[in-house]
Parts: structure tokens; C-alpha cells; sequence
């Protein structure tokens, strides 16, 4: 779950940044999917933090 946040984060800036260089609602649609794929990706870091707590507090 870790790597699949941290590439979410990863394709959210790049996204953000290819939204900036987009005219019109295309642009506004890219930075968009961009937030939501940062959103996405810091969720799954923080659920990764959260089952790896709960592993090594209940072994």
C-alpha cells in the first residue's frame, strides 16, 4: 500500500504541473484528477501507517 501511495503522490504533482501548462477547462479538469490522486495516495500512506500500528501493537 506504501508504494502505491507514494506513485499517487508522485502522479498527482506531475499532473498538477502539466495542468498548469493546459488552457481552459482541460487544464482545470487535469489539476482536478491531479488533487484527487494526491488525496488518494496520502489516504493510503496514512491506512498503511494505521494496519502497520495495529500489526506490531496486537503480535
Amino acid at each position: 500500500m506504501m508504494i502505491i501511495g507514494i506513485l499517487l503522490v508522485i502522479w498527482g504533482v506531475i499532473g498538477i504541473a502539466m495542468g498548469m501548462m493546459m488552457f481552459g477547462d482541460i487544464g482545470i479538469a487535469c489539476i482536478v484528477g491531479a488533487v484527487t490522486a494526491i488525496l488518494c495516495g496520502v489516504g493510503f500512506i496514512m491506512a498503511n501507517k494505521k494496519m502497520s500500528e495495529t500489526v506490531t501493537t496486537n503480535s
